[in-house]
């Protein structure tokens, strides 16, 4: 896996949609029931039970999405007494849950800080070249979209599962969806672990291909352990939907510069003509 870590592609204008979303994305993280346990990957009991209980009434659940029933019994947030020992309580969900908006609300909530800082990192870096291209509110509606579309594509294929689906990923996965159609030439510099991390720059199609490559490969079942408990499946559909959504601007989308005489990291060796 590489890890990105700037591309060379300079937008025009401020991206203050994309600023807007990390900032609200951290917002929600921080002010999160429970979520001071994530930074150590601890937390005590009556977190555990309030994050449950926060992410049940927020987060996307399949079964909700197709079937539009609410579940009889849900985390109230308490931790009671059971007769395996403490626990947290379920009973009649306390509150009126709309399957369509929790869609919305679910791309803003993240089960750990890993999961919060990956996804910015990857929104921060594309997604200011993409809203240059389309302008703020038109972007600002192509992200809702393609979140939704990773929502609703993962909950068609696991129309029984009742566990929460969080993230922002379904929607970035259409940012990069978007950009290997608008710059597929544009350079990245990625660090890819080789016993260090090591530097390279590397075109846009390359990095972004192989990252779509592994979510569809893992969305399969193949290279996880019982397919993991990410939503690869939220990922490919999400950058498809990108794809398909970007293609129509690429006619009129200008090139990315290209740094004169580097070659993946390295001064290349110059060629003569004849």
């Amino acid at each position: 896996m590489v890890i990105p870590v700037h591309d060379v592609n300079p937008a025009r204008r401020t991206p203050w949609v994309t600023y807007a979303l990390i900032a609200a994305n951290v917002l929600v993280f921080l002010t999160t029931p429970g979520t001071a346990g994530t930074v150590t990957g601890g937390g005590d009991l009556v977190q555990l039970c309030r994050l449950h209980a926060f992410m049940d009434h927020y987060a996307a659940v399949p079964q909700e999405l197709i079937h539009h029933q609410l579940p009889r019994l849900v985390p109230t947030g308490d931790v009671g007494l059971g007769p395996h020992g403490p626990g947290c309580v379920v009973g009649p969900p306390a509150y009126d849950k709309s399957p369509v908006l929790s869609v919305f609300t679910a791309m803003f909530l993240h089960g750990g800080w890993l999961h919060l800082l990956g996804n910015m990192l990857f929104l921060l870096i594309f997604g200011n070249n993409v809203e240059d291209r389309m302008g703020h509110i038109r972007y600002f509606f192509f992200y809702l979209v393609c979140g939704y579309a990773a929502g609703y594509g993962f909950a068609l294929l696991n129309a029984d599962s009742a566990d929460p689906l969080i993230g922002a990923s379904g929607a970035i996965a259409g940012v990069l969806g978007a950009y290997i159609v608008l710059w597929p030439k544009a350079r990245v510099w990625v660090l890819v672990p080789f016993l260090v991390f090591l530097p390279l720059r590397l075109p846009a199609w390359l990095v972004l291909g192989f990252w779509f490559a592994l979510q569809a490969v893992y969305s399969s079942g193949h290279g996880v352990s019982g397919g993991g408990t990410v939503a690869y499946a939220a990922h490919v559909v999400g950058f498809v939907v990108g794809m398909l959504l970007a293609w129509p601007l690429k006619p009129g989308t200008p090139p990315p510069p290209e740094p004169p005489g580097l070659l993946f990291g390295r001064r290349a060796r110059p060629h003569y003509s004849w």
